[in-house]
């Protein structure tokens, strides 16, 4: 690790201590001395940590795309350790490894809990639960800028030099990024508020849907969305996580062609599409409110669900978790632009058969970008590692806790990052009660989730070349 690394780390430990004093205020004035020390110690950790690796003193050598892929994959497994500390010495009486499971899901914005009974936790410790997403959504934000060379030349020629080894810039940004996160999570308190929602669960929800979490502040979503005016609002906020944050960076702080904001132009174009051919096909015999809610839901990876039962649409939301939200959002799935630009690719080499002396040239809709090759090639390696992995854990969950049907939603919903939910797994889940192999398994796939397998597999070519 070089001195960007330890830099890059240390700030996430300091915005922890500074997420952690704030509990600490909450926590004092409201009366909750339960959990109070638990903070404290996060604090106190947190801080000495950042401060150690922030100042440490280390030789500065060049950034390759080895040395990012360390530090992103190390703050997946390291910072959670940190978030996990009030989970682990609170009254509740966790086990390390359930107190982690906790962190990991927040951090990974996965959602899976081990509380079944959201009602007798700390208002504190529920303040934690949604803080652990809202950081763990930022921090998935800054990884894609650091990775950005692994996904899509395109987009690395709009952010080039955001992080840089030029540390004093690299800050200016980063703080940049963090106001723009900070205020759009403001931005959708307000408006909960302004709809009627209790401040408490205004506060919290709005750090899940910025973060595309699943934690609730409460055990069933349907207590606050009591009308079809509450519904439509929060499915509509849901789409914060669906859109690319950097869209809203762009339009205040820079000047953009149509080229950077093509992808969420499409991803407009999609949803209309879905929420139009939805509207007509089943308004009729079903509450469309909630299909709204639940497309908006899984389009986003939330997965909040207020649906019934229908195998038909458990299938249908099921697919739009896995074709996700933007490149630059906090939102997981195989991206529409990945999939739509292995559309268009497969049609024109077709064609390209069926007329070998024309010449096609793989280009996106109102656009002047072109695909390259070696994007696509990127984008199917990303389609098959995604089939393998699900696969893999769908066999691997089927020996323990649970039928193959659902080992196989299971194991999507954990790579893709996506909340348990009636729309997607037809029975309820006690996540506390997974054997100890089931829960460390979820673990290692739902940060595996969170990276993209595809970094990892680069990551451990470079490993195994070098020894």
């Amino acid at each position: 690790m070089n001195k960007f690394s330890f830099f890059y780390l240390g700030t996430f430990c300091i915005l922890i201590s500074i997420l952690s004093f704030f509990n600490i205020i909450y926590s004092y004035y409201f009366n909750l001395y339960l959990n109070l020390n638990t903070y404290l110690y996060t604090l106190l950790i947190s801080l000495f940590i950042g401060i150690f690796f922030i100042f440490k003193k280390n030789i500065l050598t060049k950034l390759n795309i080895y040395h990012k892929i360390l530090t992103v994959v190390i703050g997946y497994i390291f910072l959670p350790i940190i978030i996990s500390i009030p989970f682990y010495l609170s009254i509740y009486n966790l086990s390390f490894l359930n107190s982690y499971f906790e962190a990991i899901s927040g951090f990974t914005s996965t959602g899976f809990t081990i509380f079944n009974n959201i009602k007798h936790i700390d208002e504190s410790l529920i303040i934690w639960r949604s803080t652990s997403q809202w950081i763990g959504g930022l921090y998935f934000l800054f990884s894609i800028i650091l990775l950005i060379d692994i996904f899509d030349e395109n987009f690395k020629k709009t952010l080039t030099n955001f992080l840089s080894l030029n540390l004093s810039e690299t800050l200016k940004q980063s703080l940049k990024i963090i106001l723009l996160y900070s205020l759009i999570t403001l931005l959708i308190f307000i408006i909960l508020k302004i709809f009627n929602f209790r401040t408490f669960d205004s506060f919290n929800l709005s750090m899940s849907l910025i973060s595309s979490g699943g934690f609730l502040p409460f055990n069933d979503i349907t207590i606050i969305l009591n009308s079809k005016v509450k519904i439509i609002i929060f499915s509509l906020l849901m789409l914060s996580s669906y859109f690319s944050l950097f869209l809203g960076y762009n339009l205040i702080f820079k000047k953009k062609s149509f080229n950077f904001y093509s992808e969420d132009f499409y991803l407009l174009i999609y949803l209309v599409i879905i929420i139009a051919l939805s509207y007509f096909f089943f308004a009729k015999d079903y509450n469309f409110s909630s299909i709204f809610f639940s497309i908006c839901s899984s389009v986003s990876n939330i997965g909040f669900s207020i649906d019934g039962k229908n195998y038909f649409f458990e299938i249908f939301y099921l697919i739009l978790v896995i074709i996700g939200g933007s490149f630059f959002s906090t939102s997981s799935g195989l991206r529409l632009y990945k999939i739509y630009s292995i559309f268009i690719f497969s049609i024109n080499e077709l064609i390209s058969h069926a007329k070998p002396k024309n010449i096609f040239v793989n280009k996106l809709f109102l656009s002047d970008s072109k695909i390259k090759n070696e994007d696509i090639n990127k984008y199917f390696l990303s389609l098959l590692f995604l089939i393998l992995s699900v696969f893999l854990l769908s066999v691997l969950l089927s020996i323990y806790d649970f039928s193959f049907e659902n080992s196989i939603k299971l194991a999507v919903l954990t790579l893709l990052n996506t909340v348990n939910s009636t729309n997607y797994i037809p029975e309820q889940i006690n996540f506390e009660n997974l054997s100890v192999f089931t829960k460390y398994l979820l673990i290692i796939f739902m940060m595996i989730g969170r990276i993209e397998l595809l970094t990892i597999v680069i990551f451990l070519k470079k490993i195994f070349i070098k020894y």
